[in-house]
């Protein structure tokens, strides 16, 4: 008797369950690589393990350019705030913010932004639906290899 048969039949809703799980995992690698390869093409100064910061850490991960337009938004952003990353390309990441969003925080942001300074925040942002959430965000500018501003990038996650 194999080890299959040994198990015995299992119920259709773990394989369901396994489907979503592998569904996710499919779509955050794919997303990694994209990342990758904009990081090569761009020519980064300093790799980011992008597998390391969406998989095990569930982060999402916002690129914007230097004047704070986006210009990724990974999938997984849609599960925090129900904007679709393509709605998000060309806005701003202030999009986010409403009345509860802490003015002093954002001036923090920004000046870190302004001086091109690597930040740790958490904010109160605003879902699609005008419902409220905590972001914790850890933004940080990045440099191509000549040392050229060319980016910015946070790493999200919504937090109690």
């Amino acid at each position: 008797m194999s080890s299959f048969q040994k198990c015995g039949p299992l119920p259709l809703m773990s394989w369901d369950f396994f489907s979503l799980h592998y569904q996710k995992t499919a779509l955050l690698l794919q997303e990694a690589n994209q990342l990758q390869q904009r990081s090569v093409m761009d020519r980064w100064k300093e790799p980011i393990d992008f597998r390391e910061e969406l998989l095990p850490k569930d982060q999402v991960i916002v690129l914007t350019d230097t004047q704070q337009n986006i210009v990724h938004a990974t999938a997984n952003i849609f599960q925090m705030n129900g904007y679709q990353p393509e709605e998000l390309i060309g806005q701003k990441p202030k999009i986010f913010q409403g009345k509860k969003t802490c003015s002093e925080t954002s001036a923090r942001i920004s000046k870190a932004i302004k001086n091109r300074l690597p930040f740790e925040e958490t904010v109160i942002n605003y879902r699609k639906d005008g419902s409220i959430y905590k972001c914790w965000i850890q933004g940080q500018p990045v440099f191509n290899k000549a040392g050229d501003l060319i980016h910015f990038i946070a790493f999200e996650k919504e937090v109690a």
